[in-house]
Parts: structure tokens; sequence; C-alpha cells
């Protein structure tokens, strides 16, 4: 399985630089704070970042939710891959790191009501980087395709980037599953602040039909019913930085 996806990634996904450097292993942790915890969480979180680092390990991405779904904060791990992660040698000094931390981590049972993992293929970690260190605000969207959906969900996230990129809007950051939580899909836009999301509102309705067809969709109303034939589930959540 960890094998195939890549490679499955790339074939459909064909065509887009953004897709063919997919394949960059994540772990992806949606938490949801104990009532009145989540300023402690947060705190709890940045105290532990240096131990990351001591364990060999990168530092995670992080947003904080500001309006949609339930959970308060997406933290992405990143890892590489599974080889590299699990190596002997990684995961003795993971153990050691984490040892200094016991106190730390019994504190996160106490702060966190409910959280759930999803080990993910991306971009690559320093593409991730870039965009979230230009970012205020970011727009999640989580998908549960229907049987038989995915490749077509998956062309699909790939068209709305190029009908971004046409008028020149942020393209978004695709993960596909590989184990764990029910979701196949997330992207995630990049944008400065809530008037740069909204910007898209100033287009053409001229250009709007124009970037969509050539992007593939049948029209620009088109693209959300489109998109709705593909999922059985999909989330949205507007989140912002984490300082």
């Amino acid at each position: 399985m960890r094998i195939l996806i890549p490679s499955i990634l790339l074939f459909v996904l064909a065509g887009s630089a953004r897709a063919a450097d997919a394949g960059y292993l994540y772990k992806a942790k949606f938490v949801q704070a104990a009532p009145g915890k989540i300023l402690d969480l947060i705190d709890l979180y940045k105290s532990k970042l240096p131990g990351y680092q001591a364990g060999g390990d990168e530092t995670p991405l992080w947003f904080r939710h500001s309006q949609g779904d339930k959970w308060d904060l997406m933290m992405l791990f990143p890892m590489g891959s599974y080889g590299d992660y699990y190596q002997a040698s990684r995961i003795a000094k993971r153990r050691e790191a984490e040892g200094s931390q016991q106190a730390s981590a019994d504190k996160l049972k106490e702060y966190i009501a409910w959280q759930e993992d999803l080990f993910v293929y991306g971009p690559p970690i320093e593409e991730t980087r870039r965009a979230f260190a230009k970012a205020g605000l970011f727009h999640l969207e989580i998908f549960q395709a229907l049987a038989g959906k995915h490749a077509e969900l998956l062309k699909e996230r790939e068209m709305e980037n190029a009908y971004q990129r046409i008028l020149k809007r942020p393209e978004n950051l695709i993960f596909v599953r590989d184990q764990g939580a029910a979701w196949d899909v997330f992207t995630i836009g990049t944008y400065r602040d809530l008037k740069h999301y909204a910007e898209s509102a100033d287009f053409t309705e001229k250009d709007q039909e124009a970037a969509a067809k050539a992007s593939g969709f049948a029209a620009a109303n088109r693209i959300g019913p489109y998109l709705r034939t593909l999922i059985n589930q999909h989330h949205d959540t507007l989140a912002i930085a984490i300082k």
C-alpha cells in the first residue's frame, strides 16, 4: 500500500508540478480542546516544539480553527516516509526526548477532549513550509469520496488548482489518505488574510467562465455541483495562523 499510493497519485495527477512532487508523508492531527482549555493546549504544544527537534524530527505545522468544523487545532507532522521516520536510531532518539517531556504528555490528556490522526501523502515539506510561512488565513476542505470516485475526486481537486492558477489565485496544497481516519483527501488553501481569501469575488463572470472551461469544468457555476457528485462528506473550515 505504501508503495502503490504515490505511484497512483502521479498517474492520476499527471501534468501538475505540485502533484508530480507529491509523495512526502505527513501525519495530520485534528484536535478539539477540552472546554476552556484551548489557550492552555496551545501553550503546551508550543512548549513541546523544542522536543521534536531534540528527538530528530521536524517541528509540526499548525493552525487554529476560526469557523467551520468542530476541531480547534490542525497539526501536520512531517515524516518524509515510514522508513525514515521509523528508523531504529530515530525511534530511540524520539523516545529519549519524549521521556524528558512526560509531564507535558500527561497534561495533553487533560487538555484534549477529542482527536483523530490521518497519515497522508502531500507536497514536499519545503513547499508546504513556504506556503504556511506566508499565510495568516487557511481554508481547509476535507473530503470522503463516494465509492469508486477517489481518482475522479483527486482530478477535480487538480482542476480547481488549475482554475485558481489561471485567475492568479493561490493553489491548494493537496493531501491524500494512506491510513488512519476516514477522510480520503484534504486540501489547504493559504491566504494572507480574510480580504485576500475574499478577492475571488472580484473576478468578472467572463473571467471565471473562461478559467473554468480552460480547467476542464463545464462552467464556473458547475464547479460546486460537480464536486458534490464525487463525495459522501465534505467539511469546510477557515483557520488562522498561530503566532
